[in-house]
């Protein structure tokens, strides 16, 4: 059977239980019909980049299953068809991954590979040159208002 990942987001006004729920009663869905779930974690609330029917947060949840696409459907449209549910991402994937995802490891484990942060200059510090920022002279008269010579070639003001 093919595998798939889903994350789905449920409103922020369910208790942490009720979003506990939902994992259940979903992996119990897939279950019926022919499927089964391999491994499910719930993130927790978390904060949107953007307000989804004027919630600002919400419950995540995350599952792995092993499941006909037959039984995804069917999960994917009760989900859908959910009060509660607000968004659902459905991914097929060739394996799962081993241990927690991504979003269940310590900071500190998923920043092994990037490098340290320490050994980064600070904001605005550092040998590099001045970019042209916000620094220095910011318009004016002189410079047309928007920096540079950007009205030099319109001819005199009138």
């Amino acid at each position: 059977m093919p595998l798939y990942e889903h994350v789905f987001i449920a409103r922020q006004d369910l208790s942490n239980t009720q979003a506990e729920g939902l994992v259940e009663h979903f992996t119990a869905v897939l279950s019926d019909n022919g499927g089964k779930v391999v491994e499910s974690e719930y993130w927790g609330v978390k904060t949107m980049a953007y307000k989804i029917n004027k919630n600002r947060k919400g419950h995540y949840a995350f599952l792995k299953s092993d499941a006909p696409p037959a039984a995804v459907q069917e999960m994917e449209r009760l989900m859908r068809l959910h009060d509660d549910v607000m968004r659902v991402l459905t991914i097929k994937v060739d394996a799962h991954g081993e241990g927690p995802s991504v979003q269940m490891q310590k900071r500190d484990d998923r920043d092994g590979d990037r490098g340290e942060r320490r050994d980064r200059p600070a904001f605005g510090g550092g040998d590099r040159p001045d970019r042209g920022g916000f620094g220095g002279d910011r318009g004016g008269e002189r410079s047309g208002g928007f920096g540079g010579d950007r009205g030099a070639d319109r001819g005199p003001r009138r």
